[in-house]
């Protein structure tokens, strides 16, 4: 709104000047947006148009007011300048509105079992909070397994692969031992030694004749001339359906040396050296280097442990076994 003074509007034509003095009265000056109340008669006083002062009228007296808009670019604030005798004073600006964010949940939606059974909030929030639970909570269900083991390494490998597969399944671990040397060597022996820990589990009335049963067992072998690897046998053994299945881990490089002094430890006479040797390469792996297991110095030599690659030959062996069940008696 442009400014206004008093010589668009003489103060002969304008009542609310001193018809005297030709200065607006106290009452007249508003700003441009209010209005008088209405006169008793119920017509309108009307609204004072925004004066400056003029003549010899002091200027404290007939302050200039007057509204104008700030021009503003797309998307900014709005502002109003109000001029009061000639010094323009800008309104508080109006408050800025801030776009609420929605939470992103489209991970939570990715989150499911293999058996299409979504993750409930409380599983969630307990798995977040103590990991450990997981296996508790995805135990259950028509699967269940034995592992012809009490390692953990073992036991815990294969639970993970299966209720990663199946996602409610029940995986527990029993020892068992085998009837070949201590140190396998070759492919037909490390098989036989893990068929025999589940016949000497069977055998013994240890688990269940009908028992779904997974069993482990590493071996060494010269996969290359004069170059040895290790290697774990994994396989399952469903009586009921007749399920019979077998999957290796990957293959471990292993220094020529230690398996020589393996090969040097045992005996030429041992009754078992048919299957293999009487000193596994781990033993000598850890009296030759202080701080690595003998049982896991996979580690140390390739950066992932002995777990982990039991861990991704059971999901192959799970992911076999599901396509092997007849329809209906999957999760």
């Amino acid at each position: 709104m442009e400014e206004v003074t008093s010589e668009d509007h003489p103060a002969s034509a304008d009542p609310a000047l001193n018809s005297e003095t030709g200065k607006p009265t106290a009452d007249s000056v508003l700003p441009s947006s209010q209005e008088t109340p209405s006169s008793p008669s119920g017509g309108e006083a009307g609204a004072a148009s925004p004066l400056t002062s003029t003549g010899d009228a002091p200027q404290a007296s007939s302050p200039s007011l007057s509204s104008t808009p700030a021009t503003t670019s797309p998307g900014s604030t709005q502002k109003s300048t109000f001029t009061i005798g000639g010094t323009p004073i800008q309104q508080s600006p109006t408050p800025m509105e801030i776009p609420h964010e929605t939470a992103d949940n489209s991970d939570y939606g990715q989150m499911e079992y293999a058996s299409g059974r979504p993750p409930s909030s409380m599983d969630t929030m307990i798995t977040t909070l103590d990991p450990g639970m997981a296996p508790i909570i995805r135990s259950g269900g028509d699967i269940s397994v034995v592992v012809t083991s009490d390692k953990e390494c073992k036991v815990s490998a294969v639970r993970d692969a299966f209720q990663k597969v199946f996602g409610l399944a029940t995986v527990t671990g029993q020892a068992a031992q085998s009837n070949i040397a201590p140190q396998p060597e070759g492919y037909a022996a490390g098989l036989k030694g893990a068929e025999e820990r589940i016949e000497n589990l069977r055998r013994g009335d240890k688990i269940d004749e009908k028992q779904v049963t997974v069993s482990i067992e590493s071996f060494i072998t010269d996969l290359l001339p004069d170059k040895w690897f290790d290697v774990g046998c994994v396989i399952l053994s469903d009586p009921v359906y007749h399920i019979s299945l077998q999957v290796f881990t990957q293959a471990t490089p292993i220094p020529t040396e230690y398996v020589l002094q393996a090969q040097t430890l045992t005996p030429s006479d041992y009754s078992l050296r048919w299957s293999g040797l009487a000193v596994t390469v781990g033993e000598v792996i850890a009296k030759a280097i202080p701080g690595v297991s003998a049982t896991d110095w996979h580690l140390n030599f390739t950066g992932m442990s002995r777990r982990d690659m039991i861990y991704n030959s059971s999901l192959a062996l799970a992911g076999l076994y599901k396509e092997k069940l007849p329809k209906g008696e999957t999760l």
